[in-house]
């Protein structure tokens, strides 16, 4: 059978549609339950043809979750904007999405999977990857209205990671861990992030108040000066 010649717009929509459907698999059945086969087959490819694009799965899977990132960003804009939501409940809910992200649609890596894709990433490729990390993990800040400094970005990364991990992990990974309090588990530790969160949101607020009081003061003092420089040249 004489081999099919592809245009680079070809291949380049080929390679676009074997991200998508393994993004859309992964996010179904979880990272680990998707195999490479499923995702050429359902693109209309040979597994031949599927490594010319990707050397192994875990380089397409890096590619999915940058695919991934401005559709996160989208669900914390609905949620944000919900007028039913209070801060809380968006920020919980966003969180409970991801912990439970085979059930919403989100793609999570599990510890053996961050593991295998740290092996397979090039020094340059990990420093794009947590460039992007930490893009995303700022943007989602933003919309809580929390300050996206690195101090904050860095906290809320782990923290909101390992809530994910700990509860994928649990009990296959984590076999002393006890699985019977999983659920309860992540419950108090998302709400303990929330309320990280939440503090740190009030503080800029704050901080922004009492800027704008301190403006407040400047401009009455220079009034008053006005008024006494006003009185002394008996105007």
């Amino acid at each position: 059978m004489p081999k099919v010649a592809y245009s680079e717009e070809s291949r380049e929509n080929i390679r676009n549609a074997l991200v998508a459907v393994g993004l859309e698999l992964m996010a179904k059945q979880g990272i680990q339950h998707t195999t490479v086969e499923q995702i050429y087959k359902r693109v209309g490819i040979s597994r031949t043809f599927f490594y010319s694009f990707f050397p192994t799965k875990e380089d397409l899977v890096v590619e999915t979750l940058y695919l991934q990132q401005p559709k996160i960003i989208a669900y914390v804009k609905k949620l944000m904007s919900d007028p039913a939501l209070s801060w809380r409940e968006a920020v919980r809910q966003f969180l409970y999405s991801c912990c439970y992200g085979e059930k919403n649609g989100i793609a999570i890596l599990t510890i053996e999977e961050q593991q295998l894709i740290f092996k397979r990433l090039s020094e340059e490729s990990y420093k794009v990857f947590r460039e992007k990390q930490t893009r995303l993990f700022g943007e989602i800040l933003k919309n809580f209205g929390v300050r996206a400094d690195k101090g904050n970005i860095n906290l809320f990364t782990n923290l909101s990671l390992m809530v994910m991990i700990v509860r994928r992990a649990i009990p296959d990974t984590l076999p002393l861990l006890v699985p019977e309090a999983v659920e309860e588990t992540v419950d108090f530790q998302i709400n303990a992030i929330v309320d990280a969160l939440e503090k740190r949101r009030e503080v800029k607020n704050v901080k922004e108040a009492g800027g704008r009081e301190q403006k407040k003061s400047v401009g009455k003092v220079k009034t008053k000066e006005e008024e006494e420089r006003e009185s002394k040249s008996g105007k």
